[in-house]
């Protein structure tokens, strides 16, 4: 007992830089080289899974009296934060192994890394000298990492009484775990304002792009977008886009009593006067829904739509550029997934062009949106 509280006090003095709560961004001009080319994003890469590695590796040993300790939270659920553990290392491993196909071109961050064993070796050991080139990233990466990590843990200890985007109920529902290596989709959210919204700003720019992306919209936005404007200007607005659901209104749906309700009504309206840009995707608000809706679901020929990358760009304690840049070092990191953003938040129109244009030559891709989730 007296290890593990010694192990907690040691990592809350890691974190005093940042409570908590805190929400993870990590400014890019820290990291020396720009992703001009696949090598150097895999260079990037490679530093982003061994930091997370690190600071994923010491709360290994946090059993469930230090991680509420830890988290500031009355009851944690183990079993979740074990799966969530889990999940992270194998993923971790995967990417690390895409992400050193390219050592040969740049051996910047390459170990040997075979297996869990010898990536769990590396990440106990990792640390940058102070002579290291990149040595004005590391330290706000690992308070990045640390902060992000601990984002993950506290959702998992919540779940599923607070449902979220870090677990699923079943194969019904899909994130971007399935994706390619270096493959990202890009989503939108309705979110909780009404005004401004930003779709028609999105859609021109991603058809200019020549891009897809898949808009959730309410129901509720549609039937009053449809009051006093025609269904050809709704079917010109999303052209060439993908749209799916987020329910009548935007709030929970896992204690509404009438959300299969919401669903089918929003549902039945898109299908109907958007029938080429519809796809079967139900995106819950916030990430919550209940967890005995598979039947439901299959029934209504729907997916639950989750996403795996979120820039938090309707977090009002980020600028539109720490979104960005937050979107970008979670995918380094995870290199693979969903992003999720808000159509009706300002910080959009920002972050959405910077990432694109950051990752222009890097060898990513985007996945296009009629293909996503099939």
């Amino acid at each position: 007992m007296r290890i593990v509280l010694l192990l907690s006090a040691w990592l809350l003095s890691l974190g005093a830089v940042a409570a908590p709560n805190d929400v993870a961004s990590l400014d890019r001009s820290t990291w020396p080289e720009q992703l001009s080319n696949p090598t150097l994003f895999d260079v990037a890469s490679r530093a982003e899974i061994l930091m997370f590695a690190r600071v994923l590796l010491d709360t290994d040993a946090m059993d469930e009296i230090a991680l509420k300790q830890y988290l500031g939270l009355r009851t944690v659920n183990m079993a979740a934060i074990d799966t969530l553990r889990a999940r992270l290392w194998q993923r971790l491993l995967s990417n690390y192994n895409f992400a050193q196909r390219s050592c040969d071109q740049d051996a910047s961050f390459c170990y040997l890394v075979e297996n869990m064993a010898t990536l769990r070796e590396e990440a106990g050991r990792f640390q940058l000298d102070d002579n290291s080139y990149y040595i004005k990233w590391a330290e706000p990466s690992r308070i990045f990492h640390t902060q992000y990590r601990d984002e993950l843990l506290r959702k998992a200890a919540l779940f599923p009484q607070t449902s979220s985007e870090i677990e699923r109920f079943g194969d019904y529902e899909r994130n971007g775990d399935d994706m390619n290596d270096r493959m990202f989709l890009l989503t939108f959210d309705s979110g909780a304002n009404v005004v401004p919204d930003h779709t028609p700003w999105l859609t021109e720019y991603l058809r200019k792009s020549n891009m897809s992306g898949t808009f959730f919209v309410l129901g509720k936005d549609i039937q009053t977008r449809l009051a006093d404007r025609s269904v050809n200007s709704l079917q010109t607005l999303y052209s060439g886009q993908c749209v799916g659901v987020q329910g009548w209104e935007f709030r929970s749906h896992s204690h509404w009593q009438d959300w299969q309700d919401s669903v089918r009504r929003s549902v039945e309206l898109v299908k109907g006067k958007l029938p080429e840009n519809y796809v079967p995707l139900f995106r819950p608000p916030q990430g919550q829904r209940r967890g005995d809706a598979q039947s439901f679901f299959r029934n209504q020929g729907l997916q639950v739509a989750l996403w795996d990358i979120d820039p938090q760009d309707s977090n009002s304690r980020l600028k539109p550029e720490q979104s960005a840049q937050r979107a970008l070092t979670l995918m380094l990191l995870w290199r693979h997934g969903v992003i999720n953003f808000n159509a009706k938040q300002d910080a959009v129109k920002t972050a959405m062009p910077w990432l694109i244009t950051q990752t222009a030559q890097s060898g990513i891709g985007w996945e296009d949106c009629q293909d996503a989730f099939r």
